[in-house]
């Protein structure tokens, strides 16, 4: 139990960090497209902007990947199913093709989507990082629709479960211990990495994670 707090406490820290350095950063996200590997999106969780997730979008570029950003998303305020067309018309537009999608919690449920729709051709898989693919039961206990839209009996879960389509081309990595997700990430059919450590936001910044990316997109 000790354990599960300190950790609890340092994911908490670890958000409170990299949210205010997200307000502050002014880099341009036309900087990281360049690159001859294979492109990247981005999709950060809720209430996150993709500066959240700049370290790894960095780390990714220096090894000579694209990386996109959509800055249409904003916070990840819209619907699951809104975010899959976003990123659907974004892929088209840019006409990426063998896209891999780098995906934190709920950004990983739209990716998920979006591999099993009208762009699914043009993606080659996702890492998802802490996402509640089975959703979440604390979610039923929050304000907000957008929030509760993330428990494990609404609609758009219970569908996104059932159709296991594009599971085996989805990577899911998770911690031990997530404070957010009690039912833990693991998705059937996808290759699972449960890493010895907690948290929900902290795990970005595992060298794991980036490391799986660079091998998955090489």
């Amino acid at each position: 139990m000790l354990k599960a707090a300190i950790w609890w406490l340092m994911d908490y820290v670890y958000a409170a960090y990299w949210q205010t350095r997200a307000l502050l950063s002014r880099t341009d996200p036309s900087t990281f497209r360049s690159g001859d590997r294979a492109p990247i999106v981005i999709l950060p969780g809720i209430y996150e902007t993709w500066r959240f997730m700049q370290p790894i979008v960095e780390a990714l570029h220096s090894r000579g990947h694209p990386v996109h950003v959509l800055e249409m998303l904003e916070r990840n305020l819209h619907s699951v199913a809104e975010m899959e067309a976003q990123v659907t018309d974004y892929l088209h537009r840019a006409d990426l093709r063998d896209a891999v999608i780098v995906a934190h919690s709920k950004g990983g449920l739209a990716g998920k989507l979006v591999m099993t729709g009208a762009a699914s051709d043009r993606v080659r898989g996702m890492i998802a990082v802490a996402t509640p693919f089975g959703g979440s039961r604390y979610a039923r206990m929050m304000p907000t629709r957008m929030l509760r839209a993330l428990s494990p009996d609404d609609p758009s879960i219970v569908g996104l479960t059932q159709d296991r389509t594009a599971n085996s081309r989805v990577i899911s990595i998770f911690a031990r211990f997530d404070p957010h997700i009690p039912e833990g990430s693991e998705l059937i059919g996808a290759t699972n990495l449960r890493l010895e450590t907690g948290g929900h936001f902290r795990i970005l910044a595992h060298p794991r994670v980036v490391a799986e990316i660079a091998v998955f997109a090489r």
